[in-house]
């Protein structure tokens, strides 16, 4: 019979990340199962399309049959494709702007925007930014000198909410001739939304949606001296647990003893490795 691991290595495989934020509780989420907003949302920009310049339009015609800064900017909008910024200027400052963009002359960037004018910033459900992930620690030895490396989707998700519901993330191992060995989570990258609020339809909808976003960047597991770094013993505690061919996933696909694998060794394996 096999021995049953030890709590600690157990307990690894329930967290092997770490502190982490706590999931927030049931009575916590909303109505909806959204998360409780924690911060403001933070609205995305569009991209500003390209002019097309016109001619035959005159200031009185502009005045009389748009009257509102809305207006005028979505009617330059479907024109030119050009978008503008008009709204809070004078009357005078405004029109002007209009006109020069319809028959084709150059404007003053200031009066230039990047957001559809018929897109109503209280019916979007803005998307925050995804985030840079973590700089390679900077010890790791550079790609060409990998050894071996091994990619697997049965660790546990670092968010703790996703874990608790058993989801997993991608990682990937890698070994270099000099002994150390490395984790990079890759993903997945997935949307969450956070807070709720009633659009102007009637319907409950997101105030924000953010990203759960577990990309953590190339880190070290085992140092070259064979030591482990704290989240090293974490994970290969758990990689240990992993059956594979009457022995583990740490030591038959991750730390394995083998010359590196790369064409100049495969032509001549009496070439020196240092």
């Amino acid at each position: 019979m096999r021995k049953p691991p030890s709590k600690s290595v157990v307990e690894a495989e329930d967290n092997i990340w770490g502190e982490q934020p706590p999931a927030p509780t049931a009575a916590e989420l909303t109505e909806h199962k959204h998360h409780p907003l924690a911060e403001p949302p933070q609205f995305t920009a569009f991209k500003a399309a390209a002019r097309d310049p016109d001619i035959g339009y005159d200031m009185e015609g502009l005045m009389t049959d748009f009257p509102t800064a809305t207006d005028l900017e979505r009617f330059v909008f479907d024109a030119t494709g050009v978008v503008l910024t008009l709204k809070g200027r004078a009357n005078k400052i405004k029109y002007q702007v209009a006109l020069d963009v319809l028959n084709g002359v150059e404007v003053d960037e200031k009066f230039l925007g990047n957001e559809n004018p018929y897109i109503d910033k209280a019916d979007m459900v803005p998307t925050e930014e995804i985030r840079e992930p973590a700089a390679r620690d900077p010890s790791i030895p550079s790609r060409d000198r990998v050894q071996n490396n091994f990619h697997s989707r049965h660790v546990p998700h670092p968010d703790p909410d996703y874990r608790a519901k058993g989801k997993k993330c991608d990682v990937t191992f890698r070994k270099y001739d000099n002994g150390m060995i490395t984790y990079e989570i890759l993903g997945p990258i997935e949307p969450r939304p956070f807070g709720e609020k009633i659009d102007k339809f009637g319907r409950v909808r997101p105030e924000v949606i953010k990203w759960v976003d577990p990309r953590s960047g190339e880190q070290v597991v085992q140092r070259v001296d064979g030591s482990l770094t704290p989240i090293g013993k974490r994970l290969k505690g758990l990689l240990q647990l992993m059956r594979a061919n009457n022995s583990n996933f740490w030591d038959v696909w991750i730390d394995r003893d083998i010359v590196t694998l790369t064409h100049d060794f495969q032509q001549n394996p009496w070439l020196s490795n240092e």
